[in-house]
């Protein structure tokens, strides 16, 4: 569950990014974030990731109320999410499997588990025999579909993703939506922010529209 109460982030060099921002997502719900370039979605998101914080306002995940935690409980928190990002910010010199790991390599999990919930990762965006290869050698569509995987592997209950099709062309970008329902059918909550109208009309899902910080538009109130 993801809940905003009249959340406000300003920043002093340019006003406010978002506006006594109200909504509430259902734990397991899939919803889209959409606006103009600058609408506020890459703030929103950092909120929820706990890479900002809001200037006034309360922010709840799973529960919990993130204006509650301590700088040394902030990893652990993120512990519980899965952030998907436009530029896959993979390391070049580091096979698949490698990037895939990193989130679990400061949980001091086993390695035997480990490189099963990494093959399980990369086996649900389909890139299992792809786990040695370096990602300098993998395609665009490729290239995000690891980061999907690395953002999974700690079996994340929230999964957020920053404009995640934004390089890709439309029949890659629907394969990659595709790859996200299926983690909505297993019960995840994902928020996905994306600018392509195309791809979230052809999805039947809850959309909210910011417009200068503000919502516009909830697609899930009628």
């Amino acid at each position: 569950m993801i809940r905003f109460d009249h959340v406000t982030k300003r920043y002093p060099e340019r006003g406010e990014a978002l506006a006594d921002l109200s909504f509430e997502l259902e734990s397991g719900e899939m919803a889209f974030l959409t606006g103009r370039s600058g609408a506020g979605k890459s703030t929103l998101l950092k909120l929820v990731g706990l890479l900002e914080r809001p200037t006034r306002g309360k922010v709840t995940v799973n529960g919990r109320d993130l204006g509650g935690l301590s700088q040394r409980q902030i990893p652990y928190y993120r512990r519980e999410l899965g952030i998907i990002f436009q530029d896959h910010h993979l390391l070049p010199d580091r096979s698949v499997f490698d990037n895939v790991a990193l989130p679990l390599l400061v949980s001091h999990m086993g390695r035997a588990e480990m490189a099963r919930r990494v093959r399980a990762a990369l086996d649900q965006v389909g890139l299992l025999d792809k786990e040695r290869v370096l990602p300098t050698a993998l395609s665009g569509g490729e290239q995000q579909r690891v980061g999907i995987a690395r953002a999974v592997v700690g079996r994340p209950s929230v999964l957020l993703a920053d404009e995640p099709t934004g390089n890709l062309d439309p029949d890659l970008a629907r394969e990659i939506m595709q790859t996200f329902r299926r983690f909505h059918q297993a019960g995840v909550t994902l928020l996905i922010a994306t600018h392509d109208v195309a791809l979230i009309t052809a999805m039947p899902y809850r959309t909210l529209t910011l417009d200068g910080g503000r919502l516009l538009i909830d697609s899930g109130i009628w």
